[in-house]
Order: structure tokens, then C-alpha cells, then sequence
């Protein structure tokens, strides 16, 4: 089983109807394949108004994400336990992140997943705080809860049970073209989509053979 953390000062983004409580991921949840809890920064917030950003030395637009309360997070989610983890923080400058990286991660039993906002994060979080930095594109989003999503939705592929059966992996079927029914569609132009006839001749060297050519 992983235990998913994220840290966020959306949280809501995590919770119940939202895209983590449906589909597989439900189902693994129900399981215990896995378990998600999104963790508020603002609990680990400085003041009455739960401060957790500040504007960056330097100069220059926006907030900054303050080092101290990410720290605090993390450590309430790590004190006590042996427990294999990762840390991790998603940042444009980070590697970019790939099926064996997901692989890689499905190794531990807690993963952290801190999500910056704003302007981003104290450097300081990646120096000291994380294990490592991902990116999942050489694109800029407004937060890292998309990227936190996505990594951990592939990442539970490769947890056993969690797809029902290994099979489905793309590493072990291969990534091919599906087709189900009708044979034959047509479109509104009396366009007429078929089916490739190998996929309907029965004839399964056949199929393996176009399978491995259209992969």
C-alpha cells in the first residue's frame, strides 16, 4: 500500500466528488491499494490569518511559498513512522517526469507531494526539504496539483490490484490502436470508419504481428 500526502492550500481539490474520489483511484482507495490525504498548509500558517507566503527577497510579482510551514508539514506527516518515503516537489525546473520514474516511486510506502503556488517555492524547500524535484512538461501551470495528480495516478498503476490485473500495463501488453463495436461506422458525410480486417480475421500471430507494427 502507498500512503499519498499532499500538501496544498487547496485541499478541497482532494476531497470528496473531486477527480481522486472517483474511477480506479476510488476503487483503490476502497481496496487498500492506496490512500490519499491532502494536508492544508495553511494548518502548519503563521498568525491568526495562517500566513504561508511572503514577497521574495530580491524583489519582483507575487508571493513566494515560506520554507517553515512546508517544513512543519512535513514532518508531522513523517515523525513516527519507519516507513520508506519520498519527498517530493514539483517545480519547472525539475526532471522531467516518465513511466519509470512512476515505477521507481511505486517502491515506497509514503509519498509527499508538495505542490507550490504563486510565484513558487522557497529554494530552500528543494535544498533541503525534498528528495528530488519533477516537472511534467516544459509548460507552466498555476500549481502543482495537476502535477501531483498525474504523478500519482501513474504511479498507482504500478501498485498490484490497483488495475485488476497487471495485464494492462502498457509495458506488459504494449501500446497498440483499440477498436470495439460496430465493424463499421458511419459518419454523418456517409463516411464509412472500418475496423483494420486483421483485427477480425481470428488469425492471432496475425494480430500480435500488426499489433507490434502499429505500437
Amino acid at each position: 500500500m502507498i500512503q499519498f500526502h499532499i500538501i496544498t492550500i487547496f485541499p478541497e481539490l482532494f476531497g470528496a466528488g473531486s477527480y481522486a474520489d472517483h474511477s480506479l483511484l476510488k476503487r483503490a482507495q476502497e481496496n487498500g491499494k492506496i490512500s490519499i490525504q491532502a494536508h492544508d498548509l495553511r494548518t502548519w500558517g503563521e498568525g491568526i490569518h495562517r500566513k504561508v507566503d511572503d514577497i521574495p527577497y530580491g524583489g519582483g510579482p507575487g508571493m513566494v511559498l515560506s520554507v517553515e510551514p512546508i517544513y512543519k508539514a512535513v514532518q508531522a506527516i513523517t515523525k513516527d513512522t519507519t516507513k520508506k518515503s519520498r519527498v517530493v516537489l514539483f517545480s519547472t525546473r525539475g526532471k522531467k517526469f516518465d513511466t519509470q520514474d512512476a515505477e521507481r516511486l511505486a517502491q515506497y510506502e509514503i509519498i509527499i507531494f508538495i505542490c507550490g503556488r504563486y510565484e513558487g517555492v522557497d529554494e530552500r524547500v528543494a535544498e533541503h526539504i525534498a528528495d528530488e524535484e519533477l516537472s511534467i512538461g516544459d509548460f507552466v501551470l498555476m500549481g502543482g496539483e495537476l502535477p501531483a495528480l498525474t504523478v500519482l495516478e501513474a504511479t498507482s498503476r504500478f501498485v498490484p490490484g490497483v488495475l485488476g490485473t497487471q495485464e494492462s500495463l502498457e509495458s506488459i501488453k504494449g501500446s497498440y490502436p483499440s477498436y470495439t463495436r460496430p465493424e463499421t461506422f458511419t459518419s454523418e458525410k456517409g463516411e464509412e470508419w472500418k475496423v483494420p480486417d486483421v483485427l477480425l480475421s481470428g488469425h492471432h500471430k496475425e494480430i500480435e504481428k500488426w499489433r507490434t507494427e502499429n505500437a
